[in-house]
C-alpha cells in the first residue's frame, strides 16, 4: 500500500471529515460522528446495536457503496481494533467485534462484485474524494439532493470507483487483526485476500 494512503488512514480524525457533505444510502452522513462515538464507547449492546445499524444501512445498499463509506470504514477499523483488544473482558466489545466482522464481510463482498465490472482508475489519493468539486452543498436540501441524484454523472467514474478502492485499502489493514481459526474472520480474510490484487 502507498505510504501516503496508509498515513492518511491512520492519522485522519473524525472532525477532519465534512460528513454533512457526503452522501449515504438515505441522505447525508451528518450523524456519523455521533454513531461512531457510540461504538467507540461500547457502553451497552443496545446502544451499539442502534448505532451500528444506522451506519450499516447508510454505507451499503444492494452492493452499492457511498461517498461516506470509505471514510466511515477508517474509524470502524479503529473501533474494531479497540473492540478486539477489550473483548476478553468486555462482553459488549466482543459482541461489537463480531458484528463488525459481519459488516466488513458485506463490504468486502461489495468490493468483489464491483471489481468484476468495468471501472475507471481510482483517484490518486484518499483525500481527493474530499475535493470541493465532489462534495455536496453545505446546506442540506432534500429536494435538491434528489434532483442531483437524477443527473447522469452524479458520481464521476473515478470518484465512484474510489469508494470501493479505498474501502479495500482499509480492509487490507485489517488482515493482521484477523484470526483464521474463527470461521467468520477466516471468510473475511479470504475475501480481502482475493481482492488485494487490485
Amino acid at each position: 500500500m502507498d505510504t501516503a494512503i496508509q498515513t492518511y488512514i491512520e492519522t485522519v480524525q473524525v472532525n477532519d471529515i465534512p460528513w454533512h457533505r457526503l452522501t449515504t444510502t438515505y441522505g447525508r452522513a451528518t450523524d456519523f460522528p455521533e454513531a461512531l462515538d457510540v461504538l467507540w464507547n461500547m457502553e451497552s449492546i443496545e446502544t451499539v446495536d442502534a448505532a451500528g445499524e444506522a451506519l450499516e444501512l447508510n454505507i451499503e445498499q444492494q452492493s452499492t457503496l457511498w461517498h461516506a463509506t470509505p471514510f466511515a470504514m477508517i474509524f470502524l477499523l479503529r473501533i474494531f481494533k479497540k473492540a478486539q483488544e477489550a473483548s476478553a473482558h468486555n462482553a459488549v466489545a466482543q459482541y461489537l467485534a463480531e458484528q463488525l466482522v459481519e459488516l466488513f464481510t458485506v463490504i468486502a463482498e461489495c468490493i468483489r462484485d464491483g471489481l468484476m465490472l468495468e471501472h475507471a482508475d481510482p483517484l490518486p489519493n484518499f483525500e481527493d474524494m474530499l475535493n470541493e468539486e465532489y462534495l455536496w452543498s453545505e446546506e442540506y436540501d432534500e429536494d435538491k439532493d434528489v434532483l442531483r441524484f437524477e443527473e447522469d454523472d452524479v458520481f464521476p467514474d473515478d470518484l465512484f470507483f474510489s469508494f470501493y478502492y479505498y474501502s479495500l485499502q482499509i480492509l487490507l489493514l485489517a488482515i493482521p487483526l484477523l484470526d483464521t481459526s474463527d470461521e467468520g474472520e477466516a471468510k473475511l480474510l479470504g475475501l480481502i485476500s482475493a481482492n488485494r490484487s487490485v
